[in-house]
């Protein structure tokens, strides 16, 4: 007899202001809007159970519903701003979903909208790691970036007068970057956490459970913040260095849609 699978909530937070790049999650992206990215890598783990966007924005819930996602519920004004932290974000989706159906969920899957460029094979072995390794709490993306802050890494010394002085004594008398460990970086594609740590989260997710990383090229690492990434992210995608499963089928054009 087999163990029953895990069931795993997604969930996509979208706000509806964007100060960086206004109406972000919404602009199209080669074909569809950007939070459908995030709708359809989720769709295409086979893992995850349900996937849920949670926004305060009747827009951003009807472009999502348009597309075939769900967003069930719009988000409470108390939890749509600026600095509203995540934790509380993510624990009312989690309830309001566990509420819905009467029945409590293993894990939830944190996929923000602006870290487009997931593989729904990287989210399904993420999944496979929580649920072979009980003493953990989650599991999270991480990547190598291309330089190595260790080696490079500086900041103005004020007991020198401003002049530069290394960020990580780890760097100090190291003349070669080969000589240094590598450094991996969280990059925020995807977190995965049992839903046990995000019932009792107060603060910090990194201080307050035991994590492992999943390590993904850095090119799927980054997140969009204003119109340099979005481009970017756009022109990686055309030189078919970021490959996205969902993207012939949804956006024949070849051509990023503005």
């Amino acid at each position: 007899m087999t163990d029953s699978p895990q069931r795993i909530l997604a969930v996509i937070p979208a706000r509806g202001g964007s100060k960086g790049l206004p109406g972000k999650n919404i602009r199209p992206m080669w074909g569809l809007p950007l939070i459908v990215h995030s709708v359809r890598a989720a769709a295409l783990t086979p893992e995850v159970t349900r996937c849920i966007v949670t926004t305060d924005s009747p827009e951003i819930a009807g472009i999502v519903r348009e597309h075939g996602g769900e967003a069930p519920f719009l988000r409470p004004t108390e939890l749509a701003a600026d600095d509203t932290p995540m934790a509380p974000v993510v624990r009312h989706a989690l309830e309001w979903a566990e509420s819905d159906e009467g029945t409590p969920y293993d894990a939830v899957l944190l996929l923000d909208p602006t870290s487009p460029a997931r593989v729904p094979e990287q989210l399904a072995e993420a999944a496979r790691r929580l649920a072979a390794k009980p003493a953990l709490d989650g599991v999270i993306s991480v990547s190598e970036p291309t330089f190595n802050p260790v080696w490079v890494g500086v900041r103005p010394d004020s007991g020198r007068g401003g002049a530069l002085a290394r960020y990580f004594g780890a760097g100090t008398g190291v003349t070669r970057r080969q000589d240094v460990d590598r450094f991996l970086r969280i990059n925020g594609n995807f977190y995965l956490w049992r839903a046990d740590l995000v019932r009792r989260l107060e603060a910090s997710w990194f201080d307050e459970g035991t994590h492992e990383g999943l390590e993904i090229p850095e090119a799927q690492a980054f997140s969009i913040d204003d119109e340099y990434e979005f481009r970017l992210i756009e022109a990686l995608i055309g030189a078919g260095l970021i490959t996205l499963p969902w993207l012939d089928a949804a956006a024949p054009t070849k051509e990023p849609v503005r």
